[in-house]
């Protein structure tokens, strides 16, 4: 039987609220496609293999989701989801909602429609 990993010994991870605002609903493989490409060019294979990026959840119908990444580089990928310029030839402007240390404060928090609500009144 395989011994787990302390926590200590644990990656620690963050999660990014990303929004992207778009004339249409994106697909999640277009949209992971599109920040890889991002990623690599900002960051080149070395750098992007670093990051432990993963889109965790996407809401096609709010183009919505949450991204985790390694602690080390939320910084880095932050950069690199704004530069996000087009998702399949579709122009999109990328907006970041907020960075979390859970995933369940990442979901209650930014991806509660009526949350977003009354932060912006």
């Amino acid at each position: 039987m395989v011994k787990p990993t302390p926590p200590t010994l644990r990656e620690r991870n963050r999660y990014i609220v990303l929004e992207l605002a778009s004339g249409r609903e994106l697909e999640r493989d277009d949209v992971v496609k599109s920040v890889w490409n991002t990623i690599l060019r900002l960051l080149g294979e070395w750098g992007s293999g670093e990051t432990g990026f993963y889109l965790m959840d996407w809401d096609k119908k709010a183009n919505r989701g949450i991204v985790r990444v390694n602690h080390k580089s939320a910084g880095k990928i932050r950069a690199a989801l704004i530069l996000i310029g087009d998702v399949n030839k579709t122009p999109v402007r990328p907006r970041i909602h907020g960075i979390s240390g859970t995933l369940k404060k990442a979901r209650t928090r930014w991806m509660n429609p009526d949350f977003l609500m009354n932060k912006q009144q």
